[in-house]
């Protein structure tokens, strides 16, 4: 709602426009240029949207420059050490962290629709070994649509639809990766946690003994809960936009996950351990990799610091570097990649070039130690992402239909290109 400040827009005619301004609870201001166009025949030019609020939401809250994460008002710091990834997911989408009887149903509907339709298996049979999981996920979740009803059907039902999703993704991820291992896949159980039905459905087998320890479960629910939401990112962006459109549910969460598949995105993670892998495989040395990062005329990056919104430290990074290390200590590994991350993250933070340049580490930096910690390989890594983003992404799905404002998003571009040309036929040209 607007409040009764305004901003005014002088423009090189001479003409001056007034636009209402609005403020949101945490006192972000922002100029509503929405009928500027047609008043003025001005648009706005914001190159990637880095300045650009597309819409008004009540789900997540970050504040950049101080490194604060809140989900429906809760900080991040508390939901990770205190909840269940159910929780936080439960959270996101309804809006109230759930009762001891909330969570009992909840849970309980995710295990009843854990598991996917026959006929889906031969899906999977059709994809090449080498195909990549993030291929495999994103087309089977827009195929749930062929098997259960959809936004704008009659027999639609939005909470069947939120357990279906957040329990069967589970499910196709960890199929994706028996596929690829040519192993058999393993059905989910109903006596087992969410996230201990993934970890059994991808390393459970005949002959094999899987055990999971708590602190393995822990640190898999953390960086899950770390994942769930970030605001209007390319991925809830995407999934906002096709679902402007009024497409439904599976489509738009379709989107999302191939908007998240890219290194400068949910990739992000896999790309930091390559980097970490490559600079162990090279002898260790950091301080070579540092000096290749600051010259301007070297193609490397590093991988893992900075981010677009965060000018501090990404708080989910500090809570990933902690479990990092409680988890390689409760399972015994002894990684180096975890030793040249910590040395690579001592010398940024005290570089004035990445200082000066807000280059802290991200959540990316620390979330692929972990998952090499559970055994999870490289190329599951933006799997794993999508497992956490998909509450995020649903919660803001639903909050967009539900706007009274809604229209389908369309943005202005200015064009560069030739003007009016006159055409010439072909055997002219």
């Amino acid at each position: 709602m607007a409040d009764k400040r305004t901003a005014k827009l002088t423009l090189d005619d001479g003409r001056e426009i007034v636009l209402p301004v609005f403020e949101g609870t945490e006192q972000e201001c922002a100029v509503d240029v929405s009928s500027l166009r047609k008043e003025t025949g001005y648009i706005t030019y914001d190159n990637g949207f880095v300045n650009t609020g597309s819409c008004q939401s009540t789900i997540t809250f970050v504040d950049g420059e101080k490194g604060i994460l809140r989900y429906r008002g809760y900080p991040i710091e508390e939901l990770a050490e205190n909840c269940r990834f159910v929780e936080v997911a439960y959270l996101l989408v309804y809006g109230a962290l759930p009762t001891r009887e909330e969570l009992d149903n909840f849970s309980a509907q995710l295990t009843e629709r854990a598991n996917i339709h026959e006929d889906m298996k031969h899906f999977f049979t059709g994809f090449p070994v080498a195909a990549h999981p993030m291929a495999i996920l994103s087309s089977m979740v827009t195929s749930l649509s062929s098997y259960y009803p959809t936004s704008g059907d009659e027999e639609w039902n939005f909470d069947d639809t939120v357990a279906r999703l957040i329990a069967k993704v589970r499910t196709i991820a960890a199929y994706s990766y028996r596929k690829a291992t040519g192993e058999p896949f393993v059905y989910p159980r109903g006596d087992l946690s969410y996230c201990e039905n993934f970890l059994n459905m991808m390393f459970s087998g005949e002959g094999k003994n899987y055990e999971i320890s708590d602190k393995a479960l822990r640190a898999l629910d953390k960086v899950l809960i770390l994942h769930a939401d970030h605001e209007q990112n390319c991925s809830t962006s995407a999934v906002r936009l096709v679902g402007s459109s009024r497409a439904p549910l599976y489509a738009s969460i379709g989107a999302g996950i191939s908007a998240l598949w890219g290194p400068l995105h949910g990739g992000a993670s896999q790309a930091a351990v390559e980097m970490l892998m490559a600079i162990n495989e090279d002898g260790g040395d950091c301080g070579k990799y540092i000096a290749m990062a600051k010259d301007k005329d070297d193609p490397f990056r590093l991988m893992g610091f900075g981010h677009r919104v965060y000018k501090n430290y990404d708080p989910r990074a500090r809570i990933l570097k902690q479990s990092c290390d409680e988890i390689l200590d409760e399972l015994n590994i002894d990684d180096p990649l975890l030793s040249i991350a910590k040395s690579l993250e001592k010398v940024a933070l005290e570089d004035e070039y990445f200082v000066s340049r807000n280059l802290y580490p991200n959540v990316d930096f620390y979330a692929g130690i972990i998952y090499r910690a559970l055994g999870i390989p490289v190329n599951m890594f933006t799997v794993m992402f999508t497992l956490g983003r998909l509450p995020g992404w649903i919660a803001q799905w639903y909050e967009s239909t539900q706007d009274p404002d809604w229209r389908i998003w369309r943005p202005r571009q200015v064009y560069q290109g030739e003007t009016s040309r006159a055409f010439i036929p072909i055997d002219r040209r």
